[in-house]
């Protein structure tokens, strides 16, 4: 048995790279931006109007001209007018191009306008105010978005901006989900006193939709060469195969000695944690192999921590990661690193966790109460106290 450190680190050790492909931008949100996004002019790339109101000659004003007559008006999208008489003026509106012969831009609560004539009421009025320059945010040929990121709706408009169309993102893997058992019927089936309903594979769905993953799934009986014919067909035909349960001791866990009569090298099976110490891991040349157990919290704690971290290594970008404050004492025997459940809050900008209190890997109903899965690390020591500062692990927001 290998610790957690240890086994994230050899499923780190084992990334892929799946390639790229371009696909239109709108449709790109949550994927992995594989080119760097260049300004293709300045932005703004003109002196851009910031507010409704009169555009004017900064030098008229310093002379003592409060009164200026309107020459006419600068929409938004128009092109470039004229300012012909210095001591006239021109309505502008945001957004629109800076008039030529103006270096000011005067908001209409400070004007009063009868008879085609703008008078300001204000005293102080500042060279070049109320107008956005050009080039301030960035200049042409500026890298905007560095690759390699998770595209989000801000990077949307910005793709948007310079002509983007179609953008380069990272390729997904292929991959299958298989649920193993007997217990096991379908979602619409009413299952009998010793039968469940299946669960874990639809959860390891959604959380792979969370990374734009379009995963295939199916089931298996617990019989070996109904294991064996099938895992043989998806190993060639998958880059990554997540599966759950089957990995344990029990009489009917054929998974870890079927992967390996397929050729399937293992990287290790069972890890000092808990939940999911059964998890299996191996490799071929091409098909990554996540072996979950069958425990509903422990394939989702597996899924997070190691799929996620796999998956975010294989495509270069950099885990986002965090720390929670205890809120209570924390009373924990086994020497094994502990994925606890815990509700997360934030008071004056310290995120706080506070345990949740379930009935075991089995418990799946207790998922719904939590927000994140806070890391204890495997010690001696049994107790881990309010205040101390731990790893965490969202998966979802508050």
């Amino acid at each position: 048995m290998i610790t957690a450190e240890k086994a994230l680190e050899l499923v780190l050790s084992s990334t892929q790279d799946f390639g790229i492909e371009e696909v239109p931008f709108i449709e790109s949100q949550g994927r992995i931006l594989k080119e760097n996004i260049v300004a293709d002019r300045d932005f703004p790339p003109f002196n851009r109007v910031s507010m409704d109101g009169i555009a004017i000659d900064f030098e008229a004003f310093q002379k003592g001209e409060r009164s200026f007559t309107i020459e006419g008006i600068q929409a938004a999208g128009t092109e470039q007018m004229e300012l012909k008489n210095p001591e006239n003026c021109l309505e502008v509106m945001t957004g629109a191009v800076l008039p030529k012969n103006t270096n000011v831009v005067i908001r209409y609560e400070d004007v009063e306008i009868r008879d085609g004539v703008a008078a300001v009421l204000i005293d102080d009025v500042k060279d070049f105010q109320n107008i956005h320059e050009k080039g301030k945010d960035r200049k042409q040929g500026d890298v905007l978005i560095e690759k390699n990121k998770v595209i989000s709706a801000a990077e949307i408009g910005v793709l948007a901006t310079v002509g983007k169309s179609m953008v380069k993102v990272a390729k997904q893997p292929k991959v299958m989900i298989i649920s193993t058992g007997d217990e096991l019927v379908g979602v619409e089936e009413t299952p009998l006193d010793h039968q469940i309903r299946r669960s874990n594979v639809f959860t390891l769905v959604s959380l792979l939709k969370r990374l734009k993953i379009d995963a295939n799934t199916d089931h298996i009986t617990d019989d070996k060469e109904a294991l064996k014919t099938k895992i043989s067909d998806y190993l060639s035909a998958y880059d990554v195969l997540l599966f759950s349960g089957a990995v344990s001791k029990g009489k009917f866990d054929f998974l870890p000695e079927v992967l390996d009569e397929l050729g399937v090298e293992k990287l290790f099976h069972r890890v000092s944690q808990r939940p999911g110490k059964p998890f299996w891991m191996g490799t071929t040349d091409n098909c990554k192999v996540f072996a979950f157990p069958g425990n509903p919290i422990s394939t989702y704690v597996n899924c997070l921590v190691y799929f996620y971290s796999w998956y975010f290594k294989s495509n270069e970008v950099a885990m986002f990661e965090e720390t929670a404050i205890l809120t209570e004492d924390v009373n924990f025997k086994p020497n094994l690193t502990y994925f606890l459940q815990v509700k997360l809050s934030d008071k004056y900008g310290h995120l706080l966790a506070t345990p949740i209190k379930g009935n075991g890997s089995g418990d799946l109903a207790s998922l719904v109460d939590a927000d994140a899965f806070i890391q204890l690390p495997k010690t001696e020591g049994t107790t881990f106290k309010q205040g101390e500062n731990y790893p965490v692990i969202r998966y979802r927001s508050f």
